[in-house]
């Protein structure tokens, strides 16, 4: 399927097959259970070329549940948002090597759209490395796609003070114009840290494109196909309030509708997909 199957032969020759791992930085145990993820016993070297951990959705059906978890329910989720994730098989499914998140217009507990939300909380974490999604992005007013991270001490001390990286975000409001933001205690939602908006691609909501994260102990760069489009440095006088990124993150793709970013729904809007080709984790 593209480009996975060079990965196999190319990267993986002190790598194993496996859902998922229950490490970070730390050296991972290897698993062989043939679910298209991707682990390798490695400590991380600097240059960011080690593969440690992927999906690339080559089984058709549910999602790899030693890879993924949901976040299910409505209530805006901070943000005013307007659907209920579910893990209904109309909302999130994998076909033809490609996970696709649909977002759809029908009344859902109360809800008057539903999509999905799906994380590696309790699956996978790691702290510095290299993401890479490759993703074709939704069209339709009002809808929100997003790649993240969010800190795994989230449970404990809570956001923003966990951190949160957004490798991509997309408003089909703002057709073809990603952003990526780092919200921190010290800067947080509508005054983040960081924000950098891209280039224009016309084409965001027709082909896919490889968005990508580089995160190191000293910076965080966003990339898209490969190209640094945006470089958060670590504060000279750093914290736990400017830079919590130091402890393990783990990774979510959702879809959202409306919200304080999402914006206005538009009123002849039906359904719309996200489709995700692959998620690679390096370091």
């Amino acid at each position: 399927m593209k480009y996975k199957q060079w990965i196999i032969s190319s990267l993986l020759f002190t790598a194993f097959f496996s859902c998922g791992s229950d490490g970070g930085a730390e050296t991972i145990t290897p698993k062989n259970d043939g679910c298209n993820g991707v682990v390798a016993s490695a400590m991380p070297t600097g240059d960011l070329t080690t593969l440690i951990w992927a999906d690339e959705f080559n089984e058709d059906g549910t999602p790899c549940s030693d890879n993924w978890t949901y976040d299910i329910g409505a209530g805006g989720w901070g943000n005013n948002e307007a659907q209920y994730y579910t893990r209904e098989s109309d909302n999130v499914k994998v076909e033809n090597g490609v996970l696709k998140i649909t977002a759809k217009k029908q009344l859902y507990s109360g809800a008057e759209y539903t999509s999905a939300r799906l994380k590696t909380q309790g699956k996978f974490g790691f702290t510095y490395g290299k993401v890479e999604v490759r993703a074709k992005l939704p069209a339709g007013g009002g809808t929100w796609p997003a790649i993240w991270m969010l800190g795994e001490n989230i449970s404990t001390i809570g956001w923003p003070a966990c951190g949160e990286i957004d490798i991509m975000e997309h408003t089909g409001n703002d057709l073809g114009v990603t952003s990526s933001a780092i919200h921190t205690t010290s800067g947080h939602g509508g005054n983040p840290s960081f924000v950098s908006h891209y280039d224009k691609v016309d084409d965001v909501s027709t082909a896919f494109h490889v968005y990508g994260v580089q995160w190191t102990p000293d910076k965080i760069q966003f990339t898209v196909d490969g190209v640094v489009k945006g470089t958060y440095q670590k504060p000279t006088e750093n914290n736990s309030a400017n830079w919590p990124f130091y402890q393990n993150q783990f990774l979510i793709l959702n879809l959202a509708m409306g919200g304080t970013l999402g914006g206005n729904i538009d009123p002849e809007f039906t359904q719309a997909r996200f489709e995700i080709d692959y998620v690679r984790v390096y370091q």
